[in-house]
């Protein structure tokens, strides 16, 4: 349903304006029109979650999907700066992941640019209503002059909510006038140097200290992106987690790294599917399991195995069953699992690396009632890879 933009020519003139931006990862303008003196802007259906959506059911975002959402973003905030365009309201509920039919997708797109504003000499010389959303508007912004530097500031307040899950309001010490997103991360070695370093720059109050323009930001980006990837001891471009079946695991490295077991266990379960060339969320049979690649199975239970220091994975749990001689009521037991004998058995989870050893990951992917038999299916796929 379009929703009002506002009143007046001016208005009316930025939704012209707007209906100009042509540009894949900005919805298109299809129709604007006034109804009792309001007026409403109809933009294009675009199917997918909103990263605040992602981080709600995924978990905190890592560094590799931060660099990732910078370099998607920083282009778009190009395009509409050069355009004489401000978005004004730039958070994770406005950055939407397109999904693609059949399948995941990886396009981010900036919605919502119902407060957009067009830059003008007037604009840029005088304050005007300060429409945003708190926590996420620059200085300047929240004086009632956005600039496009504001954008690029709430860009920057967007990646590191991703990061840390903590309100803009927390991560902002007014005391000490800075921003102490550093003291939230779980991982103190999750966030490079390099990329902390360009977070800090677009997060800075005094507009002279901050990235001038989104294309200089994007400048700094993609040095840092090199750098980084030529560091010794960081893997290059080519040393990738993605299996001949096209099935990348890199986001599963980087949950399983911060210990977001949970989201790590529902990526596990969509990983499978995808490896089997299954619909994401689909439950698995004996012979699904027996179709799904070694290379794919060894690289979940390895990926499982490293981060939990030897408690979780697919591997664990086979030498846990054979330790109890296939007694499947024996082996839930052992494992944490209650209500044996059950689908409902794997539901009851722990998602925490004091839980037993085996614990993870779950079979929440088993199809039917007699789930002993796909942990058996699995077992010997182990056994013959």
């Amino acid at each position: 349903m379009p929703s009002p933009l506002g009143r007046g020519v001016s208005i009316r003139q930025e939704a012209v304006r707007l209906r100009e931006l042509q540009h894949p990862q900005i919805p298109q303008l299809l129709e604007y029109f006034e109804l009792d003196t309001d007026l409403y802007l109809v933009e294009e259906w675009i199917p997918g979650q909103t990263l605040a959506q992602e981080l709600e059911t995924q978990g905190l975002f890592s560094e590799a999907q931060i660099w990732e959402i910078l370099q998607q973003l920083l282009p778009v905030l190009q395009f509409i700066h050069v355009r004489q365009v401000i978005h004004r309201d730039i958070k994770p509920a406005n950055i939407m992941r397109r999904t693609a039919v059949g399948g995941t997708g990886k396009d981010l797109v900036l919605i919502d640019f119902g407060v957009a504003k067009q830059i003008t000499a007037t604009a840029l010389l005088y304050t005007g209503t300060t429409v945003g959303s708190p926590g996420y508007m620059a200085p300047e912004h929240m004086r009632g002059k956005a600039l496009p530097a504001s954008d690029i500031y709430g860009l920057g307040v967007s990646c590191i909510y991703l990061l840390t899950g903590i309100s803009p309001f927390d991560l902002f010490d007014v005391t000490s006038d800075r921003w102490v997103w550093r003291d939230y991360i779980l991982n103190k070695d999750a966030v490079s140097d390099r990329l902390a370093a360009i977070l800090d720059k677009l997060l800075q109050n005094s507009l002279p200290q901050r990235y001038k323009s989104a294309a200089e930001a994007l400048v700094a980006l993609n040095c840092a992106i090199k750098l980084e990837s030529s560091q010794p001891g960081k893997p290059k471009s080519g040393d990738n987690l993605k299996s001949q079946a096209g099935v990348d695991y890199h986001h599963l490295r980087d949950l399983l790294a911060l210990r977001q077991w949970q989201a790590a266990d529902k990526q596990t379960w969509a990983l499978m599917c995808q490896a089997i060339r299954k619909p994401i969320g689909s439950y698995l049979f004996t012979g699904d399991i027996e179709n799904l690649p070694c290379e794919d199975l060894q690289i979940i239970d390895e990926l499982w195995k490293k981060y939990s220091k030897g408690r979780f994975g697919f591997s664990v749990q086979k030498q846990i069953y054979d330790s109890v001689d296939g007694d499947y009521a024996k082996f839930c037991a052992t494992i944490g699992w209650s209500l044996a004998l059950s689908p409902s058995s794997v539901q009851q989870l722990s998602f925490r690396l004091s839980a037993p050893p085996g614990h993870l990951p779950s079979h929440n992917w088993a199809a039917g009632t007699q789930v002993w038999r796909h942990l058996n299916a699995l077992n010997a796929k182990l056994a013959n890879c």
